[in-house]
Order: C-alpha cells, then structure tokens, then sequence
C-alpha cells in the first residue's frame, strides 16, 4: 500500500470517495458531522418526521414501505417507526444471495416480535453471477446487483402496491459527502441519488448491451435493477427519505436497542476486528472478499471506515485505531476461494481485473499471503459444485 495522505482526525486516506481536506487536513466527512451535532434542529426535523407519517397514514394498504436487509440499520429504523409510530409497514427484503444463518434468525425474530407482512424477493442466481463479473471489470466492485437490487427493487413494489412513502434507515451523510449535512436539507432516495453512486454509473440498459453478446439473458432478468418510471412515481406522488435525517443516528446506541428489544445477534465478518466490530455487515458472507477488493483498490477497507466513525464521535484513541488498520487490514478473506469459484476466474485474473481500477496515488501489493480466521460459518456457504462453477456463456462452456 502507498504512503497515503490521510485526515488528521479521522485518518480516511485521499483515496476515499468523495473526500477533500481543509487547510488543516481535517476531511469535509468530519466537519459534516461536527455541523450535524452543532447545528441541525433534532426536535424540528421529529416534528418533521411525525408530520410525514400522519400524512400518510391509514391512506392505503400500507402505511410505508420499508427497505430491509436485517442489518443493524433496517432492523433499528423498523423497530423505531414501529415502536415510536404504530405503523402498518410492509417489510421488503431484496435477498442478494448471500444471506448468512444468524442474518436469517435476526430477520424471523424480528418480524414475529414486531408482527409486520414482509414480501421477499431473491433474483436469477445465474445473472447474478454474470453481473458480479461485469461490474467487477467494469468497476472493480462486484456488487452491482446488490447496490441496484436494493435500492430499486423497494420502488417497484411502491408502485405495484400504490404506497408513497418509503423509509430507509442510515443516511449516506454519515460516512461519504454525496450528501452533506451542512447543505441542511433531507436526504431524497430517488433517482438522482440512484444514478449519482448507487449503480456506479451503470444503469440496467447498460448492463444489457454488456452481457447479452455473451450471456443468454432474458432482457425481465433485469427489471429489478432498474428504476420505475418517473411517470408512475410521480403519479404515485411518492416519498422515499432516511430514518436518519429525521432523527440523530448513532449506530452503537441503535445496537444497543435493537438487542435489547429485539435479541438481535451480532456475527463475524472477515478481515473485521470481531471484538469491537461485531455489528458491521453482518448481512453478507461476501463482505470479506468486497472489503478485500477496496483495499487493494483505495489502500483502505471497512476497519478504516469503523474506527474513523468512531474517532468522530471521541470513542477511541488515534493510537488504537491505527493498531488495529495495521493488524486487520489487507488480510486475504478465506471467501476468495468461493469467490473465484462462482466467477470462473482464477486468481491471477482476478488481480489482473482488480489492477485495471486501483485508484492512484494507491499501489496495491498482491504478493501477500496472510489470510483472514474463517468465521464460525464459513463451511456452511453455499458452494457450487464442478458441473455449475463459473459462468455459462452462450458457447456452452463455463468461463
């Protein structure tokens, strides 16, 4: 990894998204948070909040549509507005095809305690892997049909079921400036947000013209990653926001209650300090390899993320938070092995891949050997066996 320049409070590197120092080398993603705490009106956006709710509820079949992965910040925002409101929400939960076992017991407790209808879509399996493969060339992130799949997907149903308002949990603000707290506005989840940074620049109709010359795809295969129409949505007259623009988030003190309340159970995730981080991304057992990719890439991953959040809110020291990047990061997840099994690569290729998109001044060193613990879970992942490893292009052989 380079010598990077990096925040003097926070310690993100220059190479993080949309990241820019002042004259004291503090990062505009720490003075947004030290204008969040000092200056936004908590009690008038509540009032704001209560508002938004009694304007749509009882309205129609349901009172919201909530967005939910079963991690820490869907499982709060449902909790609260169910908590705090009453509401009737239908729960929609886009499953990308690594959900993990206590991910799926979070998710069966939480919506029996709380009594809420949930409709789950899991997507074709076989494109999928196709497109972990494009975006992973494209743009160094295989995880395209997770970003779009999430957050389209909720919009579909909105529009199928005639229900407006769509709530989401965590705002973007608290960790990148796509949005910034210091421009005093509620964070909007439409489609400018969508095309800004959730598809990495690609939209479906992009996608399609990518893969069709070598994949057999049904052209439906993607309409859940793509955006409704601007037509139905503003027939619809809909608004979709963040939990966390209404009320002062705080990620611990959110898993705090959801514990609590809720018996909500922590997990390990690879390359992850398991004792202080035990909450973060829990969602996916391919968090490790996407950690390991941004780390090649940008010279940082998800530890860097944590303690920085953390630093932000004065619950570390520098010192620590140095020690554990240095004894965390950069370590291979064992999910690398399934990884290039599902996309048919090996691993020279997959460095070859990753190399065409590290971000400068970044120099990524693929020479390391040291690999991540393998987390209680690891050998119950799905596996797939010889005859189905790799992609089916239309030659008929798996590449």
């Amino acid at each position: 990894m380079s010598n990077l320049k990096s925040c003097t409070s926070c310690l993100l590197p220059e190479t993080y998204e949309t990241i820019e120092f002042d004259t004291k080398g503090v990062c505009n993603v720490c003075r947004s948070k030290e204008y969040r705490d000092e200056k936004i009106d908590w009690s008038d956006r509540k009032q704001q909040l209560d508002a938004l709710i009694e304007e749509h509820r009882g309205k129609h079949d349901y009172d919201m549509i909530v967005p939910f992965s079963g991690g820490k910040d869907s499982t709060f925002t449902l909790w609260y507005l169910m908590k705090e409101y009453k509401v009737k929400p239908l729960v929609v939960r886009f499953d990308h095809g690594f959900m993990r076992d206590t991910l799926i017991e979070n998710n069966t407790r939480t919506f029996k305690k709380l009594g809420v209808d949930v409709l789950n879509f899991t997507p074709n399996w076989k494109v999928v892997k196709r497109l972990m493969l494009e975006s992973l060339r494209r743009k160094g992130d295989f995880c395209w049909h997770c970003h779009t799949g999430i957050f389209s997907y909720p919009m579909h149903i909105a529009v199928k079921f005639g229900v407006p308002l769509v709530m989401w949990g965590e705002p973007s603000s608290e960790y990148t400036q796509y949005y910034d707290y210091r421009d005093n506005e509620i964070e909007e989840v439409d489609e400018t947000r969508f095309n800004r940074f959730v598809n990495l620049g690609i939209t479906a109709e992009d996608m399609k013209g990518m893969i069709e010359g070598d994949f057999a795809i049904d052209p439906r295969d993607l309409l859940p990653y793509t955006y409704p129409h601007l037509r139905d949505l503003k027939r619809l007259r809909y608004k979709s926001v963040c939990l966390g623009s209404y009320i002062s988030w705080d990620v611990k003190k959110n898993v705090e209650v959801i514990q609590r309340e809720l018996g909500w159970q922590g997990d390990q995730v690879e390359g992850m300090p398991w004792d202080e981080y035990p909450y973060e991304k829990i969602e996916c057992f391919m968090q490790g390899m996407r950690d390991y990719i941004k780390y090649l890439k940008r010279g940082y991953s998800r530890v860097s993320q944590m303690v920085a959040l953390d630093l932000r809110n004065g619950r570390i020291s520098q010192e620590h938070a140095k020690e554990l990047v240095t004894n965390f990061e950069g370590r291979k997840p064992p999910s690398l092995e399934l990884f290039l099994d599902y996309l048919g690569l090996n691993e020279s290729e997959f460095n070859e891949i990753v190399t065409q998109t590290v971000v400068p001044p970044n120099e990524p060193d693929f020479g390391k050997n040291d690999y991540a613990p393998k987390t209680w879970d690891f050998d119950r992942w799905y596996r797939e066996g010889d005859a189905d490893k790799g992609i089916a292009f239309k030659t008929g052989k798996a590449g």
